[in-house]
């Protein structure tokens, strides 16, 4: 691939430019293209770094200013590396009452991270959430798919996440 991108990024260097290219490839032309483009390059990095935006940008036509824009508007999107595994505590109003602030704390100090940051080794990212619309099984966490109900015990928070660590 011909290094096309005015962005100083290397993307002849980086197998992971060449399959966004390809894909933009594969949709150009169709409308509005802009999302599905942010979110298979989300898929491809992990994340979406100011070069990958210019680089989409400069592909797509379509000025920074408004992918940034998509970009920091939709929860799905991260401009920041995430850890390997996600884990969101529920906040919203059942977990809330039953005691998530705990599960927050308990997270918090057991990765050594604050809300919305992931570990040094690259494995967690903590994040707080509104609902995740399992009221009935308050308070509950969902690390990646999987979803842990009814976790009024704080203790069982190491265990569970030794499941991930291994």
């Amino acid at each position: 691939m011909q290094n096309e991108c005015k962005c100083n990024c290397n993307t002849a260097d980086d197998p992971r430019y060449v399959e966004l290219k390809a894909y933009i490839d594969s949709v150009k032309g169709n409308e509005g293209i802009a999302m599905s483009v942010l979110q298979e390059a989300q898929t491809i990095f992990g994340y979406l770094p100011l070069e990958v935006q210019k680089f989409i940008s400069q592909n797509i036509d379509v000025p920074l200013a408004e992918l940034y824009g998509v970009s920091t508007f939709y929860s799905q999107f991260t401009l920041t590396p995430r850890g390997k595994h996600h884990i969101g505590i529920c906040l919203g109003t059942a977990c809330y009452v039953r005691g998530a602030q705990k599960l927050v704390d308990k997270f918090v100090a057991e990765l050594k991270i604050a809300v919305g940051e992931t570990t040094e080794d690259g494995l967690f990212t903590l994040d707080a959430t509104r609902c995740l619309g399992c009221c009935g099984l308050a308070p509950v966490i969902m690390i990646d798919e999987d979803v842990y109900g009814k976790l009024d015990d704080v203790d069982a928070i190491p265990g569970i996440l030794d499941k991930y660590r291994g």
